[in-house]
């Protein structure tokens, strides 16, 4: 395995460990808009507009489901060294990126958001 990878994955792992004993607590609801917002516009642009895949796998809950959330919360945190996903730690706090990997296990709310009639 190449050094980065195994840093990164050690990075992960470790994340994954913390992020695991903890659910996110929820953001302020302006907050959840612009992480919705960024995951549908930003994510998007790799793994499709409706997040079913693209240059990058598929976010829908079906191909999530045996991922653990934890575990995608650390992707999203760290990216994966030595593939296109970026480290997204510039934007997003720990407990946001483990916010939008349970929405993505659940089914990642629509941008713009849907209102009533």
């Amino acid at each position: 395995m190449h050094t980065a990878a195994l840093t990164g994955l050690l990075g992960a792992l470790a994340c994954a460990g913390t992020l695991a004993q903890a659910q996110a607590p929820a953001a302020p609801p302006e907050r959840q808009r612009e992480l919705v917002r960024m995951v549908r516009q930003d994510c998007g642009s790799c793994h499709g507009m409706h997040l079913t895949g693209g240059l990058g796998p598929p976010l829908t809950p079906a191909a999530l489901a045996d991922k653990p959330v934890p575990s995608m919360a650390a992707t999203i945190f760290h990216g994966r060294p030595g593939t296109p996903m970026p480290p997204w730690r510039s934007f997003v706090t720990e407990a946001e990126a483990l916010w939008i990997a349970e929405q993505l296990a659940a089914g990642f709310p629509p941008w713009p958001p849907r209102t009533s009639p």
